[in-house]
């Protein structure tokens, strides 16, 4: 491969990442308002990190996500506000407090995730199985190198 061909390579794949990222930025904003209408894309993703990972302190949060800690505090406490988490106590620490999804972010995330899987799949199945594999490994590659 020339370097002028590797050079158009990069352009493109540059190209079609930035698209990818600004409809997954849309992507999760229509989600979020469908779990609450007053639901950010930050918080959005906030409640799914949550849902992934189950009751946790707040500077777990901070840790796992590398996020700044006024970012997690706000977002805890929109979420909170919204009645999609909520703050238990720690039953390995009484001094400290856990957030966790409610029941109703719970159902409401549970409901629009359902939704999103069935789009894809119907989205996906036009593709074949050795285009999944082969896309599903590349996207993991570049998740590990980013």
């Amino acid at each position: 491969m020339t370097e002028n061909a590797r050079e158009q390579a990069a352009q493109a794949l540059e190209s079609e990442l930035s698209k990818l990222f600004g409809r997954a930025r849309s992507v999760s904003l229509t989600l979020a308002a469908k779990v609450h209408p007053g639901l950010d894309g930050a918080s959005y993703a906030l409640l799914l990190h949550l849902n992934d990972i189950g009751a946790v302190r707040a500077a777990d949060v901070v840790e796992r996500t590398g996020l700044d800690k006024s970012t997690v505090s706000r977002q805890i406490a929109r979420l909170t506000e919204l009645g999609l988490i909520e703050r238990v106590p720690d039953p390995s620490d009484g001094r400290a407090r856990l957030v966790q999804l409610t029941e109703t972010g719970s159902e409401r995330l549970a409901k629009v995730r359902n939704d999103r899987w069935q789009k894809l799949r119907a989205m996906f199945g036009k593709w074949s199985t050795d285009d999944l594999s082969e896309f599903s490994r590349l996207l993991g590659k570049l998740n590990a190198d980013l």
